[in-house]
């Protein structure tokens, strides 16, 4: 679905590499996109006609396990972080699949399986070494360049190329976690349960909902092209407690399939990887929302039935830790939210293409009045400038003055993109 065909493409393999590619683009007055570890719906990592600054091969990471922080290259998947960190029983929030880039997901916000305890990636990031526009690497911090470092922390793309980030660590190793399935005819009673249920459970559950089409292997052969609904559990308390914690799961709707079990971090997050490779038609469509009102989970209902094995409807929980950190502290200003929602229509066949994006377009603008004016950037396609205000809020006037100090001419505008104050 991502079909574009750049002039010239950089693979960079130190910060040297790109600084000469920033400037050689500015100079040159070259369309110019960052690719970093991959995984960007909209294929803003990638333009027609104009320079890609490839990071890819910037895949360096070093953990400090005294002072239990993680430095990282942008080139990196979260695969590759999970593996160095897991060695010292160390982890930092990310996404909920380990072949997505590192600089996308942070620049973003980043949210996962650890959200709740721990909070948004961006609240466990420590420091970034940034390229900017004029070719000049600068750190931010809380200390240095504090503006460019709110900036960084959701802002997306939009202000330099970040060639190395250093995140805080938190003692995660073994988790209780797996997937959980109703039949989709419980759909009703399962998500008015779970919203009730999830912003009281303590910040160590972790559960986000899902609609979904019961792929292949390594599920049993009984339940293959099933319709479900269900959760994929997170639990970090101690492992005797995580029964009776997902307990009422099953005491609302008797479960279908579940497999939960004790396991290593890296091991949940690699666990859909091999359902999701490279090259698949992607398309998406997200929402913040607020409450799942009675209207909402009817028109949940009404699209319940994926078009394809590998389309879904997840439900990220966005609450705990994350509602501790005050609006105005990053650039991500949506603290307030209880779910990040993302509407996925995938498929291996190009043939499909135009189906599962219908979908997934008629049923985000189905429960969309029911959500927030926002979304999580990292889940949105090419949708313009309201949408974007809308994202940030209150915070985006002051994105747009960070942006005039740090790339006036704009340069840095294939990403969903923040003009600069005039």
């Amino acid at each position: 679905m991502i079909d574009k065909y750049p002039r010239l493409i950089v693979q960079c393999a130190d910060v040297a590499d790109v600084i000469a590619a920033v400037n050689f683009g500015r100079e040159h007055d070259l369309e110019t996109a960052i690719r970093g570890g991959g995984h960007n719906g909209p294929g803003l990592a990638l333009v027609d006609d104009g320079l890609v600054i490839d990071l890819s091969e910037m895949t360096g990471v070093r953990v400090d396990p005294d002072a239990q922080t993680v430095r990282v290259e942008p080139g990196c998947t979260w695969g590759d972080v999970d593996h160095a960190t897991h060695a010292f029983g160390l982890a930092t929030p990310s996404g909920i699949i380990s072949t997505t880039g590192v600089s996308g997901l942070t620049l973003g916000g980043g949210h996962g399986y650890l959200t709740r305890k721990y909070g948004l990636t961006i609240d466990n990031l420590v420091s970034a070494d940034v390229v900017l526009a004029d070719g000049r690497l600068v750190r931010a911090s809380e200390d240095e360049n504090p503006d460019l470092f709110w900036a960084l922390r959701g802002g997306g793309g939009n202000f330099g190329v970040v060639t190395s980030f250093e995140y805080q660590l938190h003692p995660v190793d073994t988790v209780v976690a797996g997937p959980m399935f109703w039949p989709i005819d419980q759909l009703e009673p399962t998500i008015r349960w779970y919203r009730e249920w999830l912003p009281q459970a303590p910040e160590d559950v972790y559960a986000f909902y899902l609609t979904a089409e019961v792929p292949g292997e390594p599920f049993p052969e009984e339940i293959h092209g099933e319709k479900v609904c269900g959760l994929m559990w997170c639990y970090l308390g101690p492992e005797e407690q995580a029964e009776a914690a997902m307990q009422p799961a099953r005491d609302v709707a008797e479960p279908l399939f579940e497999h939960i079990d004790p396991m290593p971090y890296p091991a949940l997050q690699s666990m859909f990887d091999d359902l999701y490779p490279p090259g698949d038609q992607w398309y998406w469509k997200g929402d913040f929302v607020y409450e799942l009102t009675d209207d909402a989970i009817a028109e949940h209902q009404r699209f319940a039935e994926v078009p394809t094995p590998k389309s879904t409807m997840h439900l990220y929980p966005i609450d705990g830790a994350v509602h501790q950190v005050d609006t105005d502290e990053t650039a991500w200003g949506t603290r307030d939210a209880t779910w990040s929602m993302v509407i996925v229509g995938v498929d291996p066949d190009p043939a499909k293409s135009e189906e599962i994006t219908e979908w997934a377009q008629d049923y985000w603008e189905a429960v969309h009045p029911h959500s927030a004016a926002g979304s999580y950037v990292n889940f949105m396609m090419e949708e313009g400038e309201d949408r974007i205000r809308a994202t940030y809020g209150d915070n985006y006037e002051r994105l747009q003055k960070v942006k005039a100090k740090y790339d006036p001419d704009n340069f840095f505008h294939v990403n969903q993109n923040i003009e600069p104050a005039e």
